[in-house]
């Protein structure tokens, strides 16, 4: 057979049924993953943006989905319901994202609170511990590139949105977002390596 053909290419894989593209996935065949791309790749992202809310992460779970397929393919025998397999595993996905992005917020939400609130008149180890968790978090925000870690001292020191912060900085919102989401992701590890 001769994948250069253009014809052979760009119209047989998408006449093929799913079950003989996921046969083709088997065999890693990337134009197979490309057609099932093609063919539901826009109800994917569709699930992701409206569970998630946010462009950036929705595309970025799309990929990791048709990335996980080409990892992992699916039995073809369950090929009749492979739209309804990706809409599930994209949702389910989606949902553990949007916890663990809730979990990133709030650990960083507590250590912040520890870190800014102004602590009333303390014992010298309440005190000692205040400072320590203080130096800890400073610590951390050091880890970070510049620009997660000027977009996470905007929201949490400057009480900016996101909208505020990417017009100040004269940025995308989604550059903004993806930064501050990376930017929490590697605090919250930081953050956690020193608790441990």
């Amino acid at each position: 057979m001769d994948l250069s053909s253009p014809d052979r290419h760009s119209s047989e894989p998408s006449s093929k049924s799913d079950a003989a593209l996921l046969d083709g996935l088997k065999a890693k065949q990337p134009a197979a993953l490309g057609c099932l791309y093609d063919r539901y790749g826009s109800v994917v992202y569709g699930v992701a943006l409206k569970v998630l809310h946010s462009q950036p992460e929705a595309e970025d779970l799309t990929q990791e989905i048709f990335l996980s397929l080409w990892q992992r393919p699916v039995d073809p025998a369950k090929q009749g319901h492979l739209l309804r397999y990706l809409i599930v595993m994209t949702r389910s996905r989606a949902i553990d994202k949007l916890r663990s992005r809730s979990r990133t917020l709030n650990l960083v939400q507590r250590w912040g609170q520890n870190v800014t609130a102004a602590p009333p008149a303390h014992t010298p180890i309440e005190q000692a511990v205040f400072h320590e968790r203080s130096q800890q978090v400073r610590q951390a925000l050091t880890q970070l590139n510049d620009r997660q870690r000027q977009a996470i001292e905007l929201a949490y020191d400057a009480g900016l949105s996101q909208s505020e912060i990417a017009q100040k900085l004269h940025q995308p919102l989604g550059s903004v977002k993806s930064w501050t989401r990376q930017g929490l992701l590697k605090l919250k590890q930081l953050l956690q390596d020193s608790i441990d």
